[in-house]
């Protein structure tokens, strides 16, 4: 049975308690984590450093049965420092966090590649595995740069993290996946769109941020997409969309996970 994850992204403003609440309503049996903002002032409910916070964090998820599947989101820039990751990366292993998602957003490849393999050598230090997602508007865009990132960081602990949002938004289509390596592939990221495409980066942006579907409510071949990547993987529900915002968490979380499910059931 395919395994489910509610992602941070989906609710943003909701605090970690509120997202864990949410997840176990709409039963999901996992959730993920904001605790490192991509950009500068981006939405963060920032409890890596609040000792007792964690602790009640911790609680909660043993108390709920819903596990944390990965943090996020780490968007590796020309002044990332991998050291300040630290304490993020120690307080998602010791909340059970089985992954890191990493954006490229470099246009320097050398350092770029630098700094990914010196955050999966520091992940390593906690049994974790850095994903690496592909943004049609940042500095890996495409599913063969992020290949191609991955693979030239000779990390064990690296593979390539598939948003089905910016996996068509970048031109790729489902048999682009056949042939690569399945092991590349640990979890993927999943939601609906429009067919087409906005027609601008800012445009782009708005809608990975704010105007999702959920999964069955859109256009996108996704069924397609799920037939083409290792079977079983778990499955994270981002989708920031209108059908949920307003609702009050535990409903946002039900209504997901029953669009999700349906999809899966249908599909």
């Amino acid at each position: 049975m395919t395994r489910l994850s509610l992602h941070h992204l989906t609710m943003i403003e909701a605090h970690p308690l509120e997202l864990i609440e949410a997840a176990a309503a709409g039963g999901f049996d996992y959730c993920g984590i904001r605790l490192v903002a991509p950009r500068p002032g981006d939405p963060l409910v920032d409890i890596a450093a609040d000792r007792e916070t964690v602790r009640q964090v911790g609680r909660r998820l043993k108390d709920s049965g819903v596990q944390l599947l990965d943090i996020e989101a780490i968007w590796l820039s020309p002044d990332t420092d991998i050291e300040t990751l630290r304490l993020p990366l120690a307080v998602g292993a010791s909340l059970g966090a089985r992954y890191a998602l990493a954006v490229g957003f470099d246009d320097d490849r050398a350092r770029l590649t630098d700094n990914f393999a010196r955050l999966c050598d520091l992940a390593a230090t906690f049994g974790m595995t850095v994903m690496l997602e592909f943004i049609t508007y940042c500095s890996i865009r495409s599913l063969g740069e992020a290949r191609a990132l991955v693979e030239s960081s000779g990390r064990p602990n690296a593979g390539v993290l598939i948003d089905t949002l910016q996996f068509f938004r970048s031109g790729a289509g489902p048999a682009d996946l056949d042939g690569l390596d399945p092991g590349l592939f640990r979890y993927m990221q999943i939601c609906d769109a429009p067919r087409r495409a906005p027609e601008t980066i800012e445009a782009r942006r708005h809608e990975a941020r704010t105007d999702r579907r959920l999964p069955g409510e859109g256009e996108l071949p996704v069924g397609d997409l799920l037939k083409h990547l290792p079977p079983g993987i778990p499955l994270s529900l981002e989708a920031p969309t209108a059908a949920l915002r307003g609702l009050p968490y535990i409903e946002q979380g039900k209504k997901a996970g029953a669009a999700l499910r349906a999809f899966l059931a249908n599909g």
